[in-house]
């Protein structure tokens, strides 16, 4: 491999990776209601399934981005996320038996929200170069980064419950930026730019480090 292909892989991975780390959080508050032994193998069939989502995403990049209606329904879906655990506080029950349909219901969501973020981030990635197997290759190492990642921020709740809030949060307002960007693709396929909804992305990384700053730290200081 040359050392400018090597340069795009991990541009893309990196990019992958930053693009979507608040797709982290989600994933981790996504497996944490399933027992421990069934987490990890929810997490290894997402990923599959997001290899499989990533490879059409970027042979068919021109469709992708019409999916106005892909990012509109996982930005609902995390808001009813966040909504619903500030409302019942699952923390403080018994987590339910989980059954197999729940396993895979688990899945097919995870492999929804991935599309809907994979919508914001197939353009950027593709703009690095028009290898589709190189540019695949550092969309897999970024989207794995990501599943790594997810389990220890599943294992850091459970050891800092206060934390599990924190995660809730930062969910709610990655689906709030899920719901604009629908709501701003869906505008200029309409041809009207001027009921774009924008979410600047200095504005949603201010208020992601915001979140999880105060928060962690108030949560942690409870736990001390």
């Amino acid at each position: 491999m040359s050392a400018e292909a090597l340069l795009v892989l991990l541009s893309v991975a990196a990019l992958e990776a930053l693009l979507s780390g608040d797709n982290a959080l989600v994933l981790a508050v996504m497996v944490k209601p399933l027992p421990t032994h069934l987490r990890t193998r929810a997490l290894l069939y997402g990923l599959l399934g997001a290899y499989l989502l990533r490879g059409f995403a970027l042979l068919f990049a021109v469709y992708v981005i019409r999916l106005w209606w892909v990012q509109v329904l996982g930005g609902l879906y995390l808001l009813y996320l966040m909504a619903q655990h500030f409302r019942d506080h699952p923390e403080a029950k018994p987590l339910p038996e989980t059954t197999a349909r729940d396993f895979w219901r688990v899945v097919l969501l995870i492999n929804l929200v991935d599309l809907a973020f994979a919508v914001d981030s197939i353009l950027a990635v593709v703009a690095f170069s028009k290898d589709f197997f190189l540019v695949f290759l550092g969309v897999a190492l970024g989207i794995l980064f990501i599943r790594v990642l997810a389990g220890s921020v599943v294992a850091l709740m459970e050891r800092y419950p206060g934390l599990e809030k924190v995660a809730y949060a930062l969910v709610g307002w990655a689906g709030f930026k899920l719901l604009l960007e629908g709501a701003n693709t869906l505008a200029h396929l309409l041809k009207r730019p001027e009921l774009a909804l924008e979410l600047p992305k200095a504005l949603f990384w201010a208020g992601t480090f915001l979140i999880l700053g105060l928060g962690s730290l108030l949560a942690l200081r409870r736990h001390a």
